[in-house]
């Protein structure tokens, strides 16, 4: 999918306060919502190299999968992501190697101001999220816009993530707390 060019998506590349309603935007996000929609229907992985910004080798992301423009999503090798995700991609979304993620995961580069007239003005803006390689993140888990997650950390099912997560670290709750530092020892069997 071909990046919109107006001063518009520039803001929101650079992390600015912008107008999602910009004609090149709103053409942006009803491309994705095309591909999207027969990508849910099909699940033909090929289509998804037309969405996104990049997926790497044997990386499987299940439908349903929503996201609102698909370009700034950028997938290692042998991801996966399960049924139901949510990622909306306004700043940059990276997701590292061997990363697995479970149903109904809602990562959200997407953010609003704090200030009432400036939300009144429907202006938005976005906050990349990072997410290392080997990470595993639990069904229904939030990452709020900015966060950065470490190599191998570990985020419990239904947590919500409001800060960075170090490498090798397992939080869970919400707002997710650590609870325990350093790489998991133990396998199921």
């Amino acid at each position: 999918m071909t990046r919109p060019n107006s001063g518009e998506y520039r803001k929101m590349a650079a992390g600015e306060l912008y107008s999602p309603h910009d004609a090149e935007l709103t053409a942006a996000r009803s491309s994705a919502a095309e591909l999207l929609r027969r990508y849910n229907a099909s699940h033909d992985q090929r289509l998804l190299g037309d969405l996104l910004g990049e997926i790497g080798r044997d990386s499987d992301i299940r439908a349903p999968f929503y996201c609102d423009y698909g370009f700034n999503i950028f997938v290692g090798e042998k991801v996966f992501l399960n049924f139901n995700c949510v990622l909306l991609d306004v700043g940059t979304i990276h997701i590292g190697d061997f990363t697995q993620i479970g149903p109904a995961v809602q990562i959200y580069a997407a953010d609003h101001p704090r200030d009432m007239e400036r939300r009144r003005a429907c202006l938005e803006f976005g906050r990349p999220v990072r997410i290392g390689s080997g990470v595993w993140i639990g069904g229904g888990a939030i990452l709020l816009p900015g966060i950065t997650v470490g190599d191998g950390a570990i985020i419990g099912a239904g947590s919500v993530v409001t800060r960075d997560v170090a490498a090798g670290v397992t939080v869970a709750g919400n707002p997710a707390q650590t609870l325990r530092t350093g790489a998991a020892k133990r396998d199921a069997t």
